[in-house]
Order: C-alpha cells, then sequence, then structure tokens
C-alpha cells in the first residue's frame, strides 16, 4: 500500500540495543524508511529494552526496529519481548537488522522478529518488508475507524 493510499505513514521506531557503538548503518536505514515515506523516530545509541518499550508505547508506533552490530542481540531480544508483550505492543511488527548471524535467524523469529536483515540487506527489502507487513496492520486499524 503506498504512502499516498494511507491515512497516516507507517510510524517506525528504530533503537541502538545496549552498549552497540555503531550507528552508520542504523542511520542509512533512518534515511531510506524516510525517503519511502515513513515516519521514524531515531533513539540513538546505548537504548535499554525498557527505554526502547516506553518509546515504542508512548510514540504510538507500528515498527519496533533494532540494528544491533555488538553481538548481544539474542539477550536483549530475550529482554525486549516480555517488556513488548506485556505493554500490549506484541501487534507491531518487529525486525532486527545488523551483524546477525545465521544461527540466530530462527531463535529471533521464533521471540518474534518478524523480520530479520543480516549486514548487506538491501534497503529497498527492508522497506518493501516493512510496507508489506506493517501496512495490513494499519489497514485493520484504519477499517475499525471509518
Amino acid at each position: 500500500m503506498s504512502t499516498t493510499a494511507r491515512e497516516r505513514p507507517i510510524k517506525v521506531v528504530l533503537a541502538k540495543p545496549g552498549l552497540d557503538g555503531h550507528d552508520q548503518g542504523a542511520k542509512v536505514v533512518v534515511r531510506a524508511l524516510l525517503a519511502a515515506g515513513m515516519e521514524v523516530i531515531y533513539t540513538g545509541l546505548r537504548q535499554t529494552p525498557e527505554a526502547v518499550t516506553q518509546i515504542a508505547l508512548e510514540e504510538d508506533v507500528d515498527v519496533i526496529a533494532l540494528s544491533s552490530m555488538a553481538g548481544s542481540h539474542l539477550a536483549f531480544c530475550r529482554r525486549l519481548k516480555p517488556l513488548l508483550d506485556d505493554a500490549g505492543l506484541d501487534d507491531k511488527l518487529w525486525i532486527i537488522g545488523g551483524n546477525l548471524p545465521r544461527q540466530d535467524h530462527e531463535a529471533l523469529r521464533a521471540l518474534g522478529f518478524a523480520g530479520v536483515f543480516p549486514t548487506g540487506s538491501r534497503l529497498d527489502d527492508i522497506t518493501a518488508f516493512i510496507e508489506s507487513h506493517a501496512g495490513d496492520a494499519l489497514r485493520k486499524l484504519e477499517d475499525t475507524h471509518s
């Protein structure tokens, strides 16, 4: 669904978890999402699971995205999942990108991360995935308000 066909743009929070100090890739993804017509809240570096949950809740986002280059993605996501569930954010699209070894992809999906984008993923693939999957949730929301 194109941005012009929606009542509002897809809203994404993109966070850098934990002690990860590498944010250039995240900033490139932010620009790609903005260019695709999405609204993006970039949290910056060193976010806690509690902070990511709070920002996602306060900003009423459609997508919760993480960018992890530090290798602590599984531990972070295991702490984040129950917080998102308890906050009622389990219906949002959860995605993660960065330095994600192939052997961790299924564990991330099992935690609820529908989109797993390892380093080198195409920006067009990331935006298309978000538009496709977040669009379904937005259409349901718009249908209930029309």
